[in-house]
């Protein structure tokens, strides 16, 4: 296996995981994405010298970029979070898992690409497999709610995704994941003054796991990733993310998928593996260099 799939495969396990910590902690999105982030940051600058990596101050031109980064990231966890709250693990991974349709449309912007006619088609299946776990289009609705803030949890994510990979020309991703975590961090502190909330011991221990494994680790797999492989495959890769989601969900909390949305799991997921088998066949294109 190529170290650049190998990375993105681990980074999409332990991403899986974190769902689990939006029904677990008992705090809201807000306060558990400052956790995460504040304790991913701290992780990530004490063990960066032990793993060998150079941690560099990033320049002028780089760093407002990186800052920008790191407000998109707080907003998209903290809508990732709030979907699995107003709704379910099942409803937040899958709606969230939209994200590849928004890459798919966006990419060709971003590279001077052009959009292919079976991307046009898997968008396609992303979107019914949307509508069918949406049971009601009305915000009345708890998982018409929880499916609303997935799609815009996939909707950042896929920004992030494509401007991580600009930012990789200049930045190692060491340093990217650390600003942006570090800036997300500061980004929902007023949060944190103004809530004043009150940490368990249960709390404090899942928000210690949720930074250093399913953030600070899966993140820097996840960047890394995208030096070697294209935008979009990450993308379709990370879109399994729900799959191992669910499984989790079931073994750890006992949440069963709902009829509606174990069929339009199945074809979100179905549209994602056929996307990302049909790269495989093409074979990898490294993002463009400056």
């Amino acid at each position: 296996m190529r170290s650049g799939s190998g990375h993105i495969h681990a980074a999409v396990l332990l991403f899986g995981l974190s769902g689990l910590f939006g029904k677990l902690i008992g705090q809201s999105p807000v306060i558990i994405v400052f956790g995460r982030t504040m304790v991913a940051f701290a992780a990530l600058l004490v063990f960066a010298p032990a793993a060998g990596r150079a941690v560099s101050v990033p320049g002028r031109r780089e760093l407002p970029v990186l800052i920008a980064q790191g407000m998109l990231l707080a907003l998209h966890w903290a809508a990732f979070f709030q979907s699995i709250a107003v709704s379910s693990v099942a409803v937040g991974l899958l709606t969230f898992s939209s994200f590849p349709l928004f890459t798919v449309i966006l990419e060709p912007v971003f590279f001077h690409g052009r959009l292919r006619w079976y991307d046009i088609i898997t968008a396609l299946m992303v979107i019914a497999g949307v509508s069918i776990v949406i049971p009601a289009f009305t915000l009345t609705d708890a998982i018409t709610r929880g499916a609303v803030w997935g799609l815009f949890a996939g909707l950042s994510f896929a920004l992030l995704t494509l401007v991580n990979a600009f930012a990789l020309r200049r930045t190692a991703p060491y340093t990217i994941v650390m600003v942006q975590n570090g800036t997300a961090a500061l980004f929902f502190l007023p949060a944190l003054l103004w809530l004043k909330p009150v940490f368990t011991a249960s709390d404090a221990g899942l928000l210690l796991a949720l930074g250093v494994f399913c953030t600070a680790a899966a993140q820097v797999l996840y960047t890394t990733s995208l030096k070697e492989l294209r935008p979009q495959t990450v993308s379709v890769i990370m879109a399994l993310e729900p799959l191992y989601g669910i499984i989790f969900a079931f073994i750890f909390l006992g949440e069963v998928p709902g009829g509606r949305t174990a069929a339009g799991g199945v074809l979100i997921i179905a549209a994602v593996l056929i996307a990302a088998f049909r790269d495989a066949g093409r074979g990898r294109q490294s993002v463009p260099a400056a």
